[in-house]
């Protein structure tokens, strides 16, 4: 055929329209065509943390000279104890010689580490070290979780709750838009308050897939009772549920309590066909800056097809993750393997304890509603009638210290802040006599009184503490 007429040919011919992505707007910024994520619209401001570190540094340009203390996030600060550090340090300088030198670990962590968790950890629980992946921390478990999970899953959460838990879903697909209160739609809020002990009234939790429950819990510090967890277990055996189980601050039960107060969900019979535990380093060891944790999936954890739940989170672990740092893991070895490592984190875990009773006792000198801090690093204070983020401004205007406002947390947080353990004892002391040299009768009211330093005059309360703890 002559090339002229198959150029005809082809002019009338009616081709099939390609697949061609939609034209970039021409001016202004250069734009991609790839199409953002339509649940990362449905989050709710900024993630919590870093909106309080945003206004404490509005605050400093406002006051350049304050000598602004923290007791928001959870970082801690105590040293690592050196039997730790020096088994660290011992794992790294060995990577700089032929013999000592390791590559790419088994990404579900090292065997030694397993076991020492599956051992002291889990004492008579029946936990196998087969069942414990070691990862860089609890929070990255819970978002390796709701990937295991997928979008098509109910959750539920404790009201008020960690915020984890809830923008993980919101990001993977499990929710709906949020109301004017914050509930996202498709979440079961299950609220936890002083009015109901902080423990959900479980005949009216409607039927999830799974239940993320932490114990003991971060914001309000309240720990869950055995009987308390056995309904929680009840609960998810009788609707097929699946419970995750955060027991990140488990070492702050104290030995007086830990009989009527589990520190894992394992102590509860029947737990393990239902339950999910992640756990954390970070704040019985200091380990917030060197990352590690883990997540126990037992072998009896089965879906509704018969397939072993812990074979799907091995596959996740291995195609998202390639394990955590053996240095890294060498120190989890040196907390849990001797006494001496044991004894040491323990008495870290025992600084911070006591900061928590100081701040208890400053904020009932003030007349306050407190809760928690008794078995929690966390101290819960109620402001009837007031906006949670009013009582933060508050609070850093008049004293330079930084708490976290309740709502953060959840619509069940709002008239509550959380205050954190998680200093000095030389800086929980100086906020503490910070905050008492406010008149009770003007905190939490709309009267704004501004903290000018310290002077020489001292509450009782100062004092008291001074005496009893120095």
């Amino acid at each position: 055929m002559p090339v002229n007429m198959i150029s005809k040919l082809l002019e009338k011919a009616v081709l099939p329209a390609l697949d061609v992505a939609p034209p970039v707007k021409i001016g202004g910024p250069r734009r991609t065509s790839v199409l953002r994520n339509p649940n990362m619209e449905k989050l709710q401001k900024g993630y919590l943390f870093p909106e309080i570190s945003i206004k404490r540094e509005e605050h400093l340009k406002k006051y350049p000279d304050a000598k602004v203390i923290s007791l928001g996030i959870g970082d801690t600060t105590e040293p690592i104890p050196s039997i730790v550090t020096s088994a660290m340090a011992e794992y790294a300088l060995a990577l700089s010689t032929p013999e000592g030198y390791q590559g790419y670990g088994p990404e579900q962590g090292h065997k030694n580490l397993r076991k020492e968790i599956a051992d002291k950890v889990y004492p008579d629980m029946g936990i196998k070290e087969s069942e414990v992946f070691i990862s860089d921390g609890a929070q990255c478990d819970i978002a390796r979780l709701q990937t295991l999970f997928g979008p098509n899953v109910i959750i539920a959460v404790q009201d008020p709750t960690f915020p984890g838990y809830v923008d993980n879903g919101v990001i993977m697909g499990q929710t709906g838009k949020a109301d004017d209160g914050g509930r996202y739609a498709g979440i079961e809020y299950m609220r936890c308050a002083p009015e109901n002990a902080f423990f959900p009234d479980l005949s009216r939790v409607r039927r999830t897939d799974v239940i993320f429950f932490c114990s003991p819990n971060n914001p309000t510090g309240h720990a869950a009772s055995r009987e308390q967890l056995r309904q929680l277990v009840e609960l998810a055996r009788r609707n097929g549920s699946i419970i995750v189980f955060d027991s990140a601050y488990s070492s702050y039960i104290s030995s007086s309590s830990s009989s009527s107060t589990p520190r894992s969900i394992y102590e509860i019979p029947g737990a393990r066909e239902v339950a999910i535990e992640v756990s954390s380093f970070s704040k019985f060891a200091g380990f917030t800056g060197v990352r590690l944790g883990w997540a126990v999936v037992p072998d009896e954890l089965l879906y509704s097809d018969g397939v072993p739940v812990a074979r799907d989170f091995d596959r996740v672990v291995c195609t998202c993750f390639n394990g955590a740092s053996g240095i890294a893991q060498a120190g989890g070895v040196a907390c849990l393997s001797t006494e001496e490592g044991r004894g040491a984190v323990a008495r870290v875990v025992g600084v911070y304890r006591e900061n928590a009773r100081v701040l208890v006792e400053t904020f009932r000198s003030l007349g306050k509603e407190v809760h928690g801090g008794g078995d929690a690093p966390y101290v819960w204070v109620r402001f009837p009638g007031r906006r949670s983020w009013d009582v933060f401004a508050e609070i850093l205007e008049k004293t330079h210290v930084i708490t976290v406002p309740g709502s953060g947390f959840g619509p069940g947080g709002e008239g509550f802040i959380r205050v954190s353990a998680f200093n000095s004892r030389d800086k929980v002391l100086e906020a503490a006599e910070k905050v008492g040299m406010i008149p009770a009768t003007t905190i939490g009211s709309l009267k704004l009184l501004k903290y000018d330093g310290l002077t020489e005059t001292r509450s009782a309360t100062t004092e008291f503490h001074k005496r009893d703890i120095t």
